[in-house]
C-alpha cells in the first residue's frame, strides 16, 4: 500500500467499515459487500472528475483511471487477505486462540 497514509487513514477506513458492520443487521454480508464496493466505485469516480476540465478528457484517461483503482485495490486486498490468513484463528476463532 501507498507510503503516503496520513493519521487519519485508519480511523476513516474504521468509519465505514463499523457503518457496512451496522448494515448486517438488515443485510447479508454480500450485499453489505456489493454496496461498499459500488459506493467506493461511485465516490472514486467522483473524485476523479474533479480532476478533469472535460468527459472528453476523462473518457481519454478512463483505462489509465481504472487500472490505476484497481491496482491500488489489489494491493489493499492482498494485503488484507493475507493478514486474515496469517491471523486466522485469532480473528475469526477468537475464543479458541
Amino acid at each position: 500500500m501507498a507510503n503516503n497514509i496520513d493519521d487519519q487513514f485508519y480511523d476513516r477506513a474504521d468509519e465505514i467499515i463499523h457503518l457496512a458492520n451496522r448494515q448486517l443487521g438488515s443485510a447479508t454480508r454480500g450485499k453489505v459487500s456489493a454496496s461498499c464496493m459500488y459506493a467506493t466505485a461511485r465516490f472514486n469516480s467522483w473524485v476523479s472528475a474533479n480532476g478533469f476540465e472535460s468527459g472528453e478528457a476523462m473518457r481519454e484517461a478512463k483505462a489509465e483511471t481504472i487500472a490505476y483503482f484497481v491496482e491500488q485495490y489489489r494491493s489493499m486486498l492482498d494485503e488484507n487477505l493475507t493478514d486474515y490468513i496469517d491471523n486466522f484463528d485469532k480473528y475469526m476463532r477468537p475464543g479458541e486462540a
